[in-house]
């Protein structure tokens, strides 16, 4: 078999690859953070120089993504999956009605929590055809006075992403947008006031995996049911600026270094249009080769997660082994679908998507 000289590319899901200028930085660092004699993995969270990390990466974030001053930005432990819980337990009472829009796995697996907590209501799904699309708005069933409508805005296994926010003209004044922004945060510009709450686990396109970030509009704060546990409380959170419990501070410190260095390429905007060059090509190449197949509605294609199949599946195993050996791992599809998936987040050089075309197109010839 060809043999490509390249290093290793990481095409995880998650936890994904992180720019290597952020990897050499943090290992600059590590033991000995700007000349304090210890490192940050050492450093208290109440200290002076954490702080100021803190500060500078809110600062950052804040400049990134453009967020009013009307909107808090939390630091929470823990995963996105949390924010399931967190959502409803904050905004509704056990009686109130919640919209969910299900268009792959998390949607479906926030749906399923939601509804232990709160009066949750299917308003739309994809379900029937394997959610390789998101369902037209005029087949949706929005309840008559939903607290929120949540959604998942790209679905890492399904490879499905919405291309604007889930908004109707006729929606009144005030419709709160839920967004589990988690694989694809800091990909593209966003329009967060058009959101009550966007949150995004780092480990895709921002940093370790023990990180959740959360973007809510002040109002939305203090509004938590009596039984809520009280870390989940947001309002104790934003209080207490997400210290009031030890923070992950390290995650959160490579959480501050990938958001400069997101700004030194040319912000959300420069992001955006790498992940368009490196999905385009994939895409491109998987629809004029007959080997390989992509099943998702085009419309709603993901730029960050691209599921594709082999024509034969038996060769599923051996692309796998082959395409390791050249530097290429994690292209496993999900355990639920099978099949193949590239992950392409911001971390992702253009050079990793050459290589595996270079190599799927080696591969084609010489089993197709």
């Amino acid at each position: 078999m060809t043999v490509f000289e390249n290093p290793v590319y990481n095409f995880s899901a998650g936890p994904a690859m992180l720019p290597k200028d952020v990897m050499v930085k943090a290992q600059t660092d590590f033991l000995d953070w700007q000349g304090t004699g210890i490192s940050v993995v050492e450093m208290s969270h109440r200290s002076e120089a954490f702080k100021g990390i803190a500060e500078q990466s809110i600062r950052d974030l804040s400049a990134l993504l453009d967020i009013p001053d009307n909107y808090r930005i939390l630091f929470l432990q823990g995963g996105a999956t949390h924010l399931m819980s967190m959502v409803p337990l904050n905004l509704c009472e056990k009686t109130d009605t919640a919209d969910y829009l299900l268009t792959g796995h998390w949607g479906v697996r926030a749906y399923k929590e939601a509804r232990r907590l709160v009066n949750a209501n299917v308003a739309a799904t994809s379900q029937a055809v394997n959610f390789t699309t998101i369902p037209d708005q005029a087949a949706w069933q929005l309840s008559e006075d939903p607290v929120y409508r949540y959604f998942c805005d790209n679905e890492t296994i399904a490879g499905v992403e919405f291309q604007t926010p889930p908004l109707l003209p006729e929606d009144p004044a005030g419709t709160i947008l839920v967004s589990d922004m988690t694989s694809n945060f800091l990909s593209r510009p966003i329009a967060v006031d058009k959101y009550g709450i966007i949150f995004a686990g780092a480990q895709k396109n921002f940093g370790p995996a023990g990180l959740t970030i959360v973007i809510i509009r002040e109002d939305l704060i203090g509004q938590a049911r009596e039984d809520v546990p009280f870390l989940y409380d947001f309002k104790l959170q934003a209080d207490n600026n997400s210290m009031f419990n030890t923070p992950p501070t390290f995650n959160w410190y490579i959480a501050g270094l990938t958001f400069a260095w997101i700004k030194e390429q040319g912000g959300v905007e420069k992001m955006g249009q790498n992940a368009l060059a490196r999905s385009g090509k994939l895409y491109d190449f998987i629809d004029a080769n007959d080997f390989y197949g992509n099943p998702v509605d085009t419309r709603y294609r993901s730029r960050m997660n691209v599921p594709f199949v082999i024509a034969d599946n038996s060769l599923d195993d051996t692309f796998l082994s082959e395409a390791a050996n050249n530097g290429l791992i994690e292209l496993k599809g999900h355990r639920s679908v099978g099949g193949l998936r590239a992950s392409m987040y911001n971390g992702m050089p253009e050079a990793g998507v050459d290589t595996l075309l270079g190599f799927m197109a080696d591969f084609a010839g010489r089993y197709g």
